[in-house]
């Protein structure tokens, strides 16, 4: 959520801002300054009654005076109860606004995303190379009937050298993170309705989740946990910034027709994610996103798998996040790139959301600023290994980083 004094204070600033991102009509700023305009009289009026209720609390009361504080009352009750629909309908149009976004991102959207970085050469074959679902079926690394048969299409099953090779990839994931002393986190799974709006997910994606019966939504990312792991809380400045990182499977409805070069893993319902997540002081924000974007990196790199980071555009970016940067791996049989990390800084849009401050040195409170990177997701990983290192024989090497967990140096 953006402060609001910010769009009072810099208006025609942030409208041009998110005009990178969205369209004019979706900017009813004159609505939202107006709401806050009636907010501010209603609270003035209410606390002008609430002093003149007080100055007569010290005073004898005569009929005339119990007669006057009733009407008083009834007067601030009336106002109190308009103030809560007033505050109810500016925090309602306040979220529907995007975060702005960084003065370095683009407008636009896919389109105009920029690859900032290569690492390593696409591979080429001197020998016809399949692609995952074929190597995963024929090596029995996934079984995808009967996923599909127990859960629908879009789910799949790990079995065997494929489940090793999975857990393989969570372990090697956790033990990078671990090594840089951010804090292990294991969340529930299902969230609530205040905090998919916390994480930013509401009102905009509440199709995009699947929901119980009991009002509660299977996490998305642990991006959504993380995020609300200190919310309504002051922190300590001097303790920040704050670095955990969670394991959770992660559940999207992927609504919509499903296209062909989609099949497999590389679009499903449910996968596997390690997620960074950081609280961090204003000042440090961008320093963290380029810590985070590294170690994202990094954990690619260390697969030896080739890839390519792109910066995305305004409109490409998460309604919530200031900036954006995918990390995507190459899928030969696809022959384009496919993402399995988003690094994003929200800034201190998530934190007014979430209602989460930290005192800093004055002991004035201030929001946090809050970022995440997938850290990373699994679903996209093992066919891009599957097929940038299969073998004419119809083996696969297993990266060097795995063999420990897989016990196997090769997959036949």
């Amino acid at each position: 959520m953006l402060d609001i004094n910010l769009i009072r204070e810099k208006t025609d600033e942030i409208k041009q801002n998110l005009l990178k991102r969205t369209t004019e009509d979706k900017l009813d700023f004159v609505t939202i300054l107006k709401l806050d305009d009636e907010r501010k009289d209603l609270i003035g009026k209410a606390d002008k009654l609430k002093t003149e209720r007080n100055k007569h609390s010290k005073t004898k009361p005569t009929p005339e005076i119990i007669e006057q504080m009733k009407k008083i009352g009834e007067d601030i009750k009336s106002f109190d109860e308009k103030l809560k629909k007033v505050e109810t309908k500016l925090k309602e149009t306040l979220a529907e606004l995007p975060n702005i976004v960084s003065d370095d991102v683009v407008a636009g959207g896919k389109e105009n995303n920029k690859v900032v970085k290569t690492f390593g050469d696409k591979p080429e074959f001197s020998f016809k190379p399949k692609d995952h679902v074929e190597l995963a079926t024929e090596l029995g690394l996934i079984d995808y009937e009967r996923g599909a048969k127990m859960s629908g299409s879009g789910f799949w099953v790990y079995k065997g050298d494929g489940a090793l090779l999975e857990w393989a990839l969570l372990n090697y994931f956790v033990d990078f993170h671990k090594k840089n002393n951010y804090t292990f986190i294991l969340p529930p799974y299902l969230l609530s309705e205040e905090s998919a709006y916390t994480s930013g997910h509401l009102p905009k994606f509440r199709d995009d989740l699947y929901w119980t019966q009991d009002k509660l939504c299977l996490n998305a990312t642990s991006e959504m946990m993380l995020g609300n792991y200190h919310r309504d809380e002051i922190l300590d400045g001097t303790e920040l910034p704050l670095k955990y990182y969670a394991y959770s499977p992660c559940f999207r409805r992927e609504a919509g027709s499903y296209r062909k070069e989609e099949r497999g893993m590389i679009r499903g319902h449910q996968f596997n994610k390690i997620e960074m997540f950081q609280f961090v002081k204003a000042e440090d924000s961008w320093e963290a996103f380029a810590e985070l974007l590294a170690n994202a990196e990094k954990l690619v790199e260390g697969l030896g798998l080739h890839y390519q980071t792109a910066q995305l555009a305004a409109g490409d970016c998460s309604a919530a996040m200031a900036k954006t940067n995918d990390i995507e791996v190459w899928i030969p049989s696809m022959e384009i790139y496919k993402e399995v990390s988003s690094v994003s800084n929200a800034l201190d849009y998530q934190a007014r959301r979430g209602n989460v401050k930290y005192k800093d040195e004055d002991g004035k409170k201030q929001f946090v600023h809050t970022l995440n990177a997938s850290g990373l997701a699994t679903s996209r990983l093992i066919p891009a290994i599957l097929e940038q290192f299969q073998q004419e024989d119809g083996g696969v090497v297993v990266p060097e980083v795995l063999r420990g967990w897989v016990g196997k140096d090769i997959l036949k």
